[in-house]
């Protein structure tokens, strides 16, 4: 008896809905009233090279129904603990943590398996006060 099959590639995992494209998130800069406040890498120029582990990351003071607003930081860099008092809710471009402690302690959850999607991509993320930038 004689078996005969056929190798396939396994594809990737397609990325979360909610984890954010570059070309997302800049839409987002571009469309929003938001109040934001940038750090991080700053450069203003769109065709800089972005480092493959780079992560851009807005977290934001308020929600509103499904709509994520108010205060917003802005963070584009490496793997970081980025203090976020007050963060209600929050979108990246890679998967990122949420603790709802100071110094990325306490109890954390992953973006990936964000419990409430609101509108634009955010997540409702309720008593962050830290999020984890790294790779996952």
């Amino acid at each position: 008896m004689v078996a005969v099959g056929s190798a396939s590639p396994t594809p990737e995992p397609a990325p979360a809905a909610f984890i954010w494209t570059d070309a997302e998130f800049d839409h987002w800069l571009a469309t929003t009233d938001a109040k934001i406040t940038y750090y991080g890498n700053t450069n203003p120029n769109p065709l800089a090279l972005r480092d493959a582990l780079n992560t851009r990351v807005t977290y934001c003071s308020s929600r509103t129904n499904g709509v994520c607003g108010g205060a917003c930081t802005v963070y584009d860099g490496g793997a970081k603990c980025l203090n976020a008092p007050n963060t209600a809710c929050l979108a990246a471009t890679n998967n990122v943590g949420f603790c709802d402690r100071a110094g990325c302690g306490g109890s954390c959850n992953q973006l990936s398996t964000c419990g409430m999607h609101l509108d634009g991509g955010f997540c409702w993320t309720p008593g962050t006060r830290s999020i984890i930038v790294g790779p996952y």
